[in-house]
């Protein structure tokens, strides 16, 4: 049980810094959309995502593990299924700029929305991960 609510709460943490930093996840209802959310990413990850994993095990060997953004992304459209206050209407990350980097303006709509949002999805929680080490 503690393993779920750990997952849980990094799942949660992890869609709203993702919120904070792109935009074009909607949470119609706030708060509770959110949590609601959470709870809703950590089932799919636990239930359906062995499964999506290994019906695309091929495609994900011939790439060495590229592909499973690819997973992560079908997993975030289950999610924007189950849950109907839940959207991803794209991807719009406004640049950032430093003085060692420069990352450019992004403005995507449809399926590579998805595959951005998971792609930024497992790399907050797999730092969490990393921190709690």
């Amino acid at each position: 049980m503690k393993k779920i609510l750990k997952h849980y709460a990094i799942n949660t943490f992890s869609l709203w810094v993702i919120s904070n930093i792109a935009t074009g996840l909607v949470f119609e209802k706030g708060l509770k959309t959110l949590f609601i959310s959470g709870i809703a990413i950590t089932a799919v990850f636990f239930l359906a995502k062995p499964v999506i994993n290994l019906l695309l095990l091929p495609l994900n060997l011939v790439t060495f593990g590229l592909f499973k953004w690819v997973s992560s992304a079908v997993v975030l459209y289950l999610v924007t299924l189950i849950i109907k206050d839940f959207k991803i209407i794209g991807f719009h990350f406004y640049g950032y700029s430093s003085k060692w980097i420069d990352i450019p303006t992004i403005d995507v709509k449809g399926f590579l929305s998805y595959v951005l949002f998971s792609f930024l999805l497992s790399l907050i929680t797999s730092f969490i991960y990393w921190l709690m080490k």
